[in-house]
């Protein structure tokens, strides 16, 4: 039986009762129907899942009573940071939930000389907070306990200077094959706006360390390029097998 997952902020533990927030307490009592006493599965991203009892307080409020707490071994071996410069619409957003559905550990949100995305520091925090919320209800999915943090808007020579990892990688489609290293326990992954890196912030990630990566003849989208390298990656050093 499918047992619904929900993220909480608040501190988590067995016997205590957590009260859920309106958009919770909505999903689970007005559109999934779920009545008194269903079994329900919070995590606040420590890495556990504490399963409970629903109580129902009214059409729009409900809380869960935690019974008990259990480790959540969903987790890749494979520390994975993502760097990436934003882009329009939607498309970050596909990023950041298809990114954690394989494992992410961070979302740098980066800007770059062909980035055209303008923002004040006001709706750089929403897009931000907004961004997080996405990890979090892709989390709730796939049946992580560990939330990906969604860092802060920043420059991309920044970035490439500060990063630490035992690999890594920036793609773009006029690098040769690169081979990856036999074995690593982190990487990170740099990707490039639509319009792709420069010349320059390329040399300039290799200058810090990153090895030029491409997974093919193809040019990706900067939608799809990181999700073809983490599969790949997780594949290669985490937790997928074939």
């Amino acid at each position: 039986m499918r047992i619904n997952r929900i993220f909480t902020p608040e501190p988590l533990s067995e016997g205590s009762t957590i009260e859920l927030d309106a958009g919770a307490s909505l999903h689970l009592v007005k559109v999934l129907r779920l009545k008194s006493d269903s079994l329900i599965e919070l995590f606040n991203g420590d890495g556990f899942n504490y399963r409970g009892r629903l109580l129902i307080h009214g059409k729009r409020t409900a809380a869960v009573k935690i019974e008990t707490r259990h480790p959540n071994l969903s987790e890749s071996p494979l520390r994975t940071r993502l760097g990436i410069v934003i882009s329009k619409g939607d498309r970050m957003d596909f990023v950041v939930q298809k990114s954690t559905e394989l494992g992410i550990f961070d979302i740098f949100p980066l800007t770059s000389e062909r980035c055209d995305i303008k923002l004040n520091s006001e709706r750089s925090q929403k897009r931000r907070d907004h961004w997080q919320k996405v990890a979090s209800s892709a989390c709730e999915q796939c049946g992580r306990s560990v939330v990906p943090h969604i860092h802060e808007i920043q420059p991309l020579n920044g970035w490439i200077a500060q990063i630490e990892a035992d690999t890594r990688l920036v793609m773009h489609h006029r690098a040769g094959k690169t081979a990856l290293p036999q074995r690593t326990q982190s990487v990170a992954l740099l990707i490039g706006p639509e319009g792709g890196l420069t010349e320059t912030e390329v040399s300039a990630a290799i200058d810090h360390g990153f090895n030029p990566f491409v997974l093919g003849p193809r040019v990706l989208r900067t939608e799809t390029a990181p999700i073809a390298a983490l599969s790949i990656l997780q594949t290669t050093f985490g937790d997928f097998t074939i």
